[in-house]
C-alpha cells in the first residue's frame, strides 16, 4: 500500500516538483496540496497523512516548523520532511526539537528527495550535514559566531541594541561590539546595509520580521 503524502508550500512550482517526485514511486499517493502552513496542519487533522514534505518560509504568520510542531502534538505518527533553500543556520537544531524526522535543502541535496522519503518512512532520520556556507560580504557565512549569528537575527528584526541586549542577556555596550566587530567583517557600512543582506540572503530569518511584513 502507498504511503499517503501532503506537499506544502507556498510556490506552485516547488509543489508542482514535489508532484512529480512523488507519483514518479509506486511507494507515494499524492493526499493533498497546502499552500500555508496552517493549510498543512488543517490537512493533517482532517486526512489520513503518512508524511508532510513542508516548506519551512511559507510567507504566512506560522512558519513551517511551527507546523510540524503543532502537527506532531496532535498526530505523532505522521513522518515530517522540512525543506528550505535558506542557509539559516538554526532550522536545523529547531527542527529537531520539534521532532521532525528528516530535512532536506533544496539547494544543496546531499541526497535525492525520494531517497531520504524512503529512509523516513523506514524509520530514519535524515539530516544534512551543515547547512550550505554562503557568501556574505567579504567573509563566507562560516566566518561568524554563533553569538554574532544570533545578534544578527535580533538585528534583522529591527531591534535596538538594548532590545538586542535584554533578548540575549547581554549589555547594549556588548551588542553594539558585536555589530561593529561583524561590519568590521563583513565590509557592510551601516547596521541597516548588514539586516537588509543579511535578511535578502536568507542567512538569518526572524519570526518577529516575517510577521511584521504581514
Amino acid at each position: 500500500m502507498a504511503y499517503k503524502v501532503l506537499i506544502a508550500d507556498d510556490q506552485k512550482m516547488v509543489r508542482q516538483m514535489f508532484e512529480l517526485a512523488v507519483k514518479s514511486s509506486e511507494n507515494y499517493e499524492l493526499a493533498g496540496m497546502a499552500e500555508t502552513p496552517e493549510r498543512a496542519v488543517e490537512l493533517c487533522l482532517a486526512r489520513k497523512i503518512d508524511i508532510v514534505l513542508m516548506d519551512v518560509v511559507m510567507g504566512s504568520g506560522m512558519d513551517g516548523l511551527d507546523a510540524a510542531k503543532e502537527i506532531k502534538e496532535q498526530r505523532p505518527e505522521t513522518k515530517i520532511l522540512l525543506v528550505t533553500s535558506m542557509p539559516e543556520v538554526s532550522y536545523i537544531e529547531r527542527a529537531r526539537a520539534v521532532g521532525v524526522e528528516s530535512f532536506w535543502h533544496k539547494e544543496v541535496q546531499e541526497l535525492p528527495l525520494l531517497e531520504i522519503m524512503d529512509r523516513t518512512m523506514a524509520g530514519e532520520s535524515v539530516y544534512p550535514l551543515s547547512m550550505p556556507a554562503v557568501r556574505f560580504g567579504n567573509i563566507i557565512s562560516t566566518e561568524l559566531t554563533d553569538t554574532e549569528f544570533a545578534v544578527l537575527r535580533e538585528l534583522v528584526a529591527g531591534a535596538s541594541n538594548k532590545e538586542i541586549g535584554e533578548r540575549l542577556y547581554m549589555s547594549a555596550s556588548t551588542v553594539k561590539r558585536h555589530i561593529s566587530d561583524i561590519l568590521g567583517k563583513t565590509g557592510f557600512k551601516t547596521r541597516l546595509q548588514l539586516a537588509i543582506k543579511a535578511r535578502g540572503g536568507g542567512l538569518v530569518i526572524n519570526n518577529r520580521d516575517i510577521e511584521a511584513d504581514e
